[in-house]
């Protein structure tokens, strides 16, 4: 029986299509590998087959078909769905040779994946939190994947509940608890995302490198001005494989070099970074409202499992990751090990995308980053445009100039992989600078900031509770650089937002710049 049930398997007979998944092709291989056999197996089918014996199928052959059992999917998209009138899967261990018959054989050369990627969130502000909750909610569902718990790195504090909070202890009172174990314990941000009930497999970890253990999938998501000194704490105490996704609108700049926070995140741990960014507010999304945003992941070819599975003995070279500029990064990235299951935009979209979170990828990690970090400059400018008065007309025309000022630093300082079109179809490009100037923070509170006629670090002062907005920032790093280089001058409209921010120029300043 063992024999024979080695030789021909039948699986599954459909009357109908089957799409051939990842988890049909584990079915297969396990299958075979408990009869003994490791070799092959082959896709049958009998358009008028009447019975299940061996002499009714015909192995069938799929046009520009190929499979890597360690790639968890055909590498080609448009062969993904096979669909016969009457098919069966056989696994063999003997080809039936017979007159046109035509066969596609799955090679074997390793076993299935056995680990789970760990996810680690790094912050825990709205949006850090925000990002917590969904991709909590998405490894519960993928437990295939992903480790179900994912843990989020606290910044500690002391936090008062109030006594109109659900969660308030009249045994406690007005005592300060600690957030973490509020956190844990009720499972809400009671100071950064008050009322959103967070899934229980989110642990809020105080301690930074407890948080970053073992885990291969790193999410960091606070301000930039605080990457350096996270980079600086985790690096040499996390996986050498470990890959990040960043959701720091922010560019990492210097007079003399701009940088974009992934690469840089990237360059400082030795690991590969994407970048995460789109017309997303936390609130919103923290409320299941639904939106979208855009994850640029640009795949290192040591992580590509169709060229990974068997380099040395098939002699393929591996190809060298190059950065945003073009250029072999420095680093020797480690690819990530085969009992782990693939990291590439289909694992990157389970982990993301939520029913009200709809996620598109692409590999422009420029013009994602780019977007997501100097629409603020913009944003800013558009709020001082409505605080001091003027309608939306003026608004669209800041952000006409702005869209402008942004294409144009991307192609004088990224022209090798700039990919103009993220500018004008993602999220990350004119939906999140439509979001960004119309209802986010930075356009919020420089808004407020010329209706009460005050700087804006006061508002940020009085009215973020300790968080910062990322625009100011953005905005004298940029400018600075400009500066540095003699091109201020090409971006009136940075130029005119430093200014604003200084007190040395006015807001009803804006409007001479289009009549340059």
């Amino acid at each position: 029986m063992r024999r024979e049930l080695g030789r021909s398997l039948l699986v599954t007979p459909y009357k109908t299509g089957c799409r051939i998944t990842p988890a049909l092709q584990t079915l297969l291989y396990s299958t075979s590998l408990a009869l003994g056999h490791r070799r092959s197996f082959c896709l049958h089918s009998s358009p008028n087959a009447t019975s299940h014996s061996d002499h009714s199928h015909k192995h069938i052959h799929f046009p520009e078909l190929s499979c890597n059992p360690l790639n968890q999917g055909f590498s080609s998209q448009r062969s993904r769905v096979a669909r016969f009138s009457s098919w069966t899967c056989l696994a063999t261990q003997q080809p039936l040779a017979r007159e046109r018959t035509q066969t596609l054989k799955m090679a074997v050369t390793a076993d299935p994946p056995r680990q789970k990627h760990k996810v680690t969130v790094i912050g825990s502000g709205n949006w850090g939190t925000t990002v917590a909750k969904l991709v909590a909610e998405n490894t519960r569902g993928c437990p295939d994947l992903f480790e179900e718990e994912v843990q989020m790195w606290v910044y500690e504090e002391d936090v008062v509940i109030p006594s109109g909070s659900p969660h308030y202890d009249a045994s406690v009172g007005d005592k300060p608890q600690k957030l973490t174990s509020i956190i844990n314990k009720y499972h809400e941000n009671v100071k950064y995302l008050p009322g959103i009930p967070l899934p229980t497999n989110i642990v809020a970890n105080p301690s930074l490198l407890d948080a970053v253990k073992d885990s291969s999938i790193l999410i960091f998501n606070l301000p930039h001005e605080f990457i350096g000194n996270i980079c600086k704490q985790i690096k040499g105490h996390i996986l050498p494989f470990a890959r990040g996704i960043s959701c720091i609108k922010g560019v990492t700049v210097t007079d003399d070099k701009i940088e974009l926070i992934c690469e840089y995140i990237g360059e400082e741990l030795g690991i590969y970074c994407g970048a995460l960014s789109g017309a997303n507010i936390a609130s919103e999304i923290a409320n299941e409202m639904w939106c979208e945003t855009t994850i640029a992941y640009n795949t290192p070819p040591c992580d590509r499992r169709d060229v990974n599975g068997a380099a040395a003995e098939n002699g393929h070279v591996m190809a060298e990751h190059r950065d945003s500029r073009g250029k072999v990064i420095k680093t020797q990235l480690t690819a990530l090990p085969h009992d782990y299951p693939p990291l590439d935009h289909g694992e990157l979209h389970k982990l993301f995308s939520r029913p009200y979170f709809t996620v598109s990828m692409v590999s422009d990690v420029v013009g994602v980053s780019l977007g997501g970090a100097l629409k603020n400059i913009v944003a800013i400018a558009c709020g001082f445009v409505e605080g001091h008065g003027w309608n939306m007309t003026a608004k669209t025309a800041v952000m006409r100039r702005g869209m402008l000022e942004i294409i144009q630093f991307a192609r004088e300082f990224f022209p090798e992989t700039i990919q103009e079109k993220t500018f004008w179809e993602e999220s990350a490009g004119w939906g999140d600078m439509i979001v960004s100037c119309t209802s986010a923070r930075n356009w919020r509170y420089s808004k407020m900031a010329a209706e009460r006629g005050v700087s804006v670090q006061e508002i940020e002062r009085t009215e973020l509770n300790g968080q910062k907005l990322q625009g100011i920032s953005t905005s004298r790093e940029v400018s600075s650089f400009l500066r540095a280089r003699g091109v201020e001058d090409k971006y009136p409209l940075f130029k005119l937002v430093e200014g604003i921010l200084d007190c040395k120029v006015n807001v009803e300043d804006i409007p001479s710049l289009f009549r340059k």
